[in-house]
């Protein structure tokens, strides 16, 4: 059963429904594609206590984490164990278990590991699919199939989603090969937080695990770390509004994975060790009204 409540702190952890242990707080590295950035930034994370580090085939840099992680876990004393690696099956890359293997392998092969913690389907729709076409849903359940196969010949830790609408979720429950997706990472932060999804997860022991929890800082969009509210409660309680607003997900039970090419704030972002307070998570909590997404919106893929 996923643990559903995580320690305020770095040292927090997760157990997931196969009773692997996940960190609470990890490194996210979307559109981190250069080699130097890439090898300073692990770095950085690695010396502050990061151990989690989310990639994706998609984002291009599997390769530049393969030569980090050689060059850095001997230079703090870490071995392959004491990290966990996330990355993610490409929209491209659905269908059979031939092409899902294939291109499990190659990731394996630009990460320079032999398994990855963490599996996940990148995404519900399949590349070259319009997304409201009902070949989604069977290439979707034949992947997931691919993916329950590779688990149980014990090649991955764990598989799960990402970008999982419930109606995705619910398809794929009613025929999981006799695996429960461990996880599902999706777009979640105070301007966006579809309840329904929390709610799913942890009704079938599914950890949620946050990206964008800045909202779009990604793509220069300061306006959730720049909200009233937000700002008002991080001076109130002395600390950054990043801080808070990985709190604020933290405390609901939602794992996170904030994304830095900056060493302070890399250090910022897992140094949380404060509760918000119940009227203040309120606030918080409203702003959920908005309805504000910025990243890619799964819920018109059938």
């Amino acid at each position: 059963m996923a643990s559903t409540e995580a320690t305020p702190a770095h040292t927090g952890k997760f157990i997931l429904n196969n009773g692997k242990v996940m960190p609470a707080i990890g490194l996210g590295t979307f559109r981190i594609r250069n080699g130097d950035v890439v090898m300073k930034v692990m770095d950085w994370a690695l010396n502050a206590g990061y151990r989690m580090f989310d990639t994706a085939a998609v984002y291009g840099n599997e390769s530049h984490l393969k030569i980090a992680l050689k060059t850095l876990l001997p230079k703090y004393g870490l071995e392959r164990e004491d990290i966990f690696i996330t990355t993610k099956l490409s929209p491209s890359d659905h269908g059979t278990k031939e092409i899902v293997e294939h291109a499990y392998k190659k990731s394996l092969e630009n990460l320079g590991l032999d398994y990855v913690d963490l599996y996940l389907i990148h995404f519900p729709g399949t590349a070259g699919i319009p997304s409201n076409h009902i070949n989604n849903k069977h290439i979707r359940n034949e992947t997931w199939k691919a993916l329950a196969e590779l688990y149980k010949e014990g090649r991955i830790k764990a598989i799960g989603v990402s970008n999982f609408t419930v109606v995705h979720l619910e398809q794929l429950m009613a025929n999981n090969y006799g695996v429960i997706p461990a996880v599902n990472q999706v777009e979640w932060h105070p301007y966006y937080q579809p309840q329904d999804v929390l709610i799913y997860c942890k009704k079938n022991n599914i950890l949620l695990q946050a990206y964008c929890s800045f909202g779009g800082t990604s793509s220069v969009n300061m306006s959730m770390m720049q909200d009233p509210g937000v700002n008002k409660i991080a001076k109130t309680l002395n600390v950054s509004c990043a801080q808070v607003l990985l709190a604020w997900a933290l405390q609901q039970g939602i794992a996170v994975i904030p994304k830095s090419t900056s060493q302070a704030r890399i250090n910022e972002n897992i140094s949380i060790n404060f509760t918000i307070p119940n009227e203040d998570m309120k606030v918080l909590n409203a702003l959920g009204s908005r309805k504000i997404k910025y990243a890619w919106d799964p819920t018109e893929v059938a």
